[in-house]
């Protein structure tokens, strides 16, 4: 029944709740068709929460279910899929808001197509074909491009027209293939397969259009994702616009937003590196003026100093420590030649007083029998025996007229030895 309120007599709070629940829990369990926006799994929790927007108008609601639902769902639920959603919608007063908790979920249409994807994205991740330490740097300049597109695309007319724009010196290689169908995925293989045994092409772009789902669908085919994965060359994936994430774009070696994203990437833009030239330039002009100048100061520095300013003060005070050393040496060895000529002086004085002439010289006389021998005795010489005697200046013969035996004079006593003392 409905409720009468008035200003005089309004209902609580609690009532409304109240009846909005009743009436809610009287629609029961219903079918339901939408679309899952957005998928929040957490980990304490046994209920997964989800977002249910409606295909056409602006009108999402929550949705709950049960993990196990969750997880016994084959393909996986991913975020975009359509689906049919057998729940039941209840009221939560607390914060007077509307759920509904799915009891079954099926996956129709486009949702069932991501799905597969989602399968074969997990799949083929799993092999390690979207691994990033796989991904190949594109060169700077290269020196020929292969563009893989449709016949007279705005794809292709966007990239030859940006690249040629930013470098007009790029040449392409142009293969048309078609871009939608089941004719798509062997002839962009074949064409990338040819690309790839031309030595000139450094890198290939493959370009599409926006389009649908349906219509980008070849381009997450595993057998070209397989192609792209075993190509020597890089490989630039630009399929349709920045939402659009089909399997290439991972197994890319670089995924370009657009078809005019992926030019910008490939060649370089002349005027932006002609003002770098012109940078860097400058920059080493400066340098080398920095450097120039740097050495000036210290040539300048150098010349500064006294030796440099007048060079001869080095010579003149060398030449005086020349004359000094000179000076000493010369006293130096007048001296010693004083002393060795002192020491020969003092030698022939020791040697002239040791010579047995010097002795001669004090009147001293050698007497020698007619034999030669000294004779140092009178014993065996008797009166008129021929002797000669030896003097300072000459010699004397004589002969002996009588021989006198004188008595014995007792000599020095001898001091005795540094042996005897020992002894």
């Amino acid at each position: 029944m409905a409720l009468e309120t008035s200003p005089e007599s309004p209902a609580p709070l609690r009532v409304i709740a109240d009846r909005l629940n009743g009436w809610i829990n009287r629609l029961g369990a219903v079918w339901v068709e939408g679309q899952v926006a957005q998928v929040n799994r957490r980990a304490s929790s046994n209920t997964v929460f989800m977002t249910l927007r409606d295909s056409v108008a602006e009108i999402s609601m929550s949705m709950t279910c049960s993990k196990v639902l969750f997880d016994g769902l084959n393909p996986p639920l991913v975020e975009g899929a359509s689906v049919l959603v057998h729940a039941r919608p209840s009221f939560y007063p607390v914060r007077g808001t509307i759920s509904l908790h799915a009891r079954e979920i099926r996956m129709v249409g486009l949702g069932e197509l991501l799905a597969r994807l989602e399968r074969r994205r997990q799949l083929l991740a799993a092999e390690g074909l979207f691994a990033a330490e796989l991904k190949r740097p594109l060169p700077f300049l290269p020196r020929a491009i292969g563009l893989i597109t449709g016949a007279n695309s705005a794809a292709e007319r966007d990239v030859l027209e940006v690249a040629k724009r930013r470098w007009p010196g790029a040449r392409f290689r142009v293969l048309h293939t078609t871009v939608q169908g089941p004719k798509c995925v062997p002839e962009v293989t074949a064409a990338l397969s040819e690309l790839e045994a031309d030595p000139d092409i450094e890198v290939i772009v493959i370009a599409r259009g926006g389009g649908s789902v349906e219509d980008l669908l070849p381009f997450s085919d595993e057998a070209l994702i397989r192609a792209v994965h075993q190509a020597r060359t890089p490989v630039v994936s630009a399929i349709g616009h920045e939402p659009d994430t089909p399997l290439l774009d991972l197994v890319a070696d670089w995924r370009a937003a657009t078809p005019t994203d992926a030019a910008k990437r490939i060649v370089p833009d002349m005027a932006e590196e002609v003002q770098r030239v012109a940078q860097a330039r400058e920059r080493l002009r400066a340098g080398l003026r920095h450097w120039i100048d740097r050495e000036e100061a210290a040539l300048d520095a150098l010349r500064s100093r006294p030796s440099m300013a007048d060079p001869r003060n080095l010579l003149a005070d060398r030449a005086d420590e020349i004359d000094q050393l000179r000076d000493r040496a010369r006293r130096t060895l007048r001296h010693r030649l004083d002393r060795a000529a002192d020491d020969v002086r003092h030698n022939a004085a020791r040697v002239s007083a040791l010579s047995p002439l010097a002795t001669l010289q004090r009147g001293y006389a050698v007497l020698q029998d007619s034999s030669g021998h000294v004779l140092t005795s009178v014993a065996g010489l008797e009166s008129g025996a021929e002797v000669s005697v030896r003097v300072a200046d000459g010699r004397l013969h004589a002969t002996t007229t009588a021989v006198d035996q004188l008595e014995p004079v007792a000599g020095p006593t001898e001091t005795p030895s540094d042996e005897d003392t020992d002894d």
